[in-house]
């Protein structure tokens, strides 16, 4: 891969916009997902034992560990139960992802194919984890097997969407993903943040490699 140099942040949208937008968009959808929040948790708790959410250490800008929260689609303790599963991983590279996880409940399917459980993200985003738009934060495991140019995606705060959600999610090989994430961190803009937030709502709809 050619040499690749981060960019400084330029202009006053990333210097200052892009986080007053985090934070003023990420109230406003926590407000407005609040009714909906309340229907999902419950659910959830009807469905399976276990907490609502899901909490995991998620590896964000620097390098810097931070706790995820998603709405929780699988059974209770279900990252005890990887190992169980691990020969039906289908991705490549280091990470793991199963089409039909049998560890995923009903209503849980329901979620990430419609993306609902990422809702309680908009927390990480109003406390400065995480952005609308950036690289999706990967686990601790999956950091470690990065070679040298992958760890420049680290280099901006995680998002909620990027290029990646847009282009085919899951359907996307490993390496291909990356590439995308360095291509987003080389162009961001405010017009390539919102060309990506308005594609994510088609993408997000047609459900396209979510799982």
């Amino acid at each position: 891969m050619l040499p690749f140099e981060t960019p400084a942040p330029a202009g006053v949208y990333l210097r200052y916009g892009k986080r007053a937008f985090d934070v003023f968009g990420s109230l406003l959808a926590l407000l407005l997902s609040a009714p909906l929040l309340a229907v999902l948790a419950l659910l959830i708790r009807l469905e399976s034992r276990g907490p609502v959410f899901y909490k995991s250490v998620r590896i964000g800008r620097g390098g810097r560990a931070f706790t995820f929260y998603k709405l929780r689609s699988m059974v209770k303790d279900a990252d005890r139960k990887r190992n169980a599963v691990a020969h039906m991983n289908e991705a490549d590279g280091p990470v793991f992802k199963i089409a039909r996880d049998p560890r995923i409940t009903r209503i849980g399917r329901f979620l990430r194919s419609t993306s609902l459980d990422e809702i309680p993200q908009f927390f990480n985003v109003l406390i400065g984890d995480m952005s609308f738009v950036g690289p999706r934060p990967p686990i601790p495991g999956e950091v470690s097997q990065y070679e040298p140019w992958q760890l420049r995606r680290l280099d901006v705060r995680p998002g909620i969407t990027c290029l990646w959600q847009i282009s085919g999610r899951s359907r996307i090989g490993f390496q291909e993903w990356m590439r995308l994430d360095l291509e987003y961190i080389r162009h961001r803009s405010l017009r390539l943040d919102a060309e990506i937030l308005l594609r994510t709502i088609p993408a997000v709809l047609s459900r396209e490699g979510a799982y």
